[in-house]
């Protein structure tokens, strides 16, 4: 579980155009956050090259609770690689359009080979129910990326929900 020390500081997100300044707004809890991103199967990753290009894939991933951090593997040669490379802010977002979460954070390429094995095996816990015949060295034949995140949007897009609970998450520095 979350350590609530750790947990991001939650704030009425500045969105003028779409309803949210309602006397009836009450944060999301981090915990509904923590929940998507520890069960989702499949995440949307964001990338921009130098110049700016975007680039969204979905992947799989990993979040780590008490460490704040989410991972997942991609090939060396990628374009998520690449721009990785030269542009290390990511967006990470889980596939649900109606309980929507979006994470913007700092992405880096684990180098620690201990730390590389610590994301595969958790990786490989959550993914061989789905996927029997994954393997740690297939994992870790690739990159494997950690995710610092500093700031995430939470929206409900319901009626009874959209406008009360629009949630931002940020980081303290």
């Amino acid at each position: 579980m979350t350590d609530p020390a750790r947990e991001p500081v939650a704030e009425r997100p500045h969105m003028p155009d779409y309803g949210v300044e309602t006397a009836a707004w009450e944060p999301l809890p981090w915990s509904w956050a923590a929940e998507r991103l520890r069960a989702g199967r499949n995440y949307w990753v964001v990338t921009a090259s130098a110049a700016g290009r975007p680039h969204a894939l979905p992947v799989w991933g990993a979040w780590d609770d008490g460490e704040q951090r989410f991972a997942f593997s991609c090939g060396p040669r990628s374009r998520k690689a690449a721009n990785l490379a030269a542009n290390p802010q990511v967006v990470v977002a889980t596939d649900d359009t109606v309980e929507c979460l979006s994470m913007e954070g700092r992405a880096v390429v684990v180098e620690d080979d201990a730390r590389r094995r610590s994301w595969a095996d958790r990786y490989l816990a959550k993914y061989r129910p789905v996927s029997p015949e994954l393997t740690a060295g297939f994992v870790l034949a690739n990159l494997v990326v950690e995710v610092a995140p500093e700031r995430a949007f939470g929206i409900v897009e319901r009626e009874d929900a959209f406008a009360a609970r629009a949630t931002r998450w940020r980081w303290p520095s």
